[in-house]
């Protein structure tokens, strides 16, 4: 029963010379695939959204992740109010703020 096994394992040696290389290597390919489409260009817009949430002042038109648009009227540390009509105004957290618009 032994013997069997063993000659049904074959010989790993004949097959191409070292097995363990090839695993490595696809798995180093893999994460550079996945650095390159997905961690890079994520990090990238993480990147532009702080600096535009860091840039914003008042008087700028924004445009917020719920589709708001309006003018800021003020700004706090994470608050900031956006007047989405004449006498109307809205607190929105600074993070919810997606971009700017010009005026028209």
């Amino acid at each position: 029963m032994v013997s069997e096994a063993y000659a049904m394992a074959g010989n790993t040696g004949a097959q191409g010379g070292s097995p363990g290389y090839e695993g490595v290597i696809m798995l180093v390919v893999m994460f550079a695939i996945f650095y390159f489409l997905l961690i890079r260009p994520q990090q990238k817009r993480a990147k532009q959204h702080k600096q535009l949430i860091e840039s914003l002042k008042v008087g700028d038109q924004v445009v917020t992740a719920g589709g708001l648009h309006g003018k800021i009227a003020a700004l706090q540390d994470t608050v900031i109010m956006v007047e989405v009509a004449t006498g109307v105004k809205i607190k929105v957290n600074r993070s919810s703020i997606v971009g700017t618009r010009q005026e028209q």
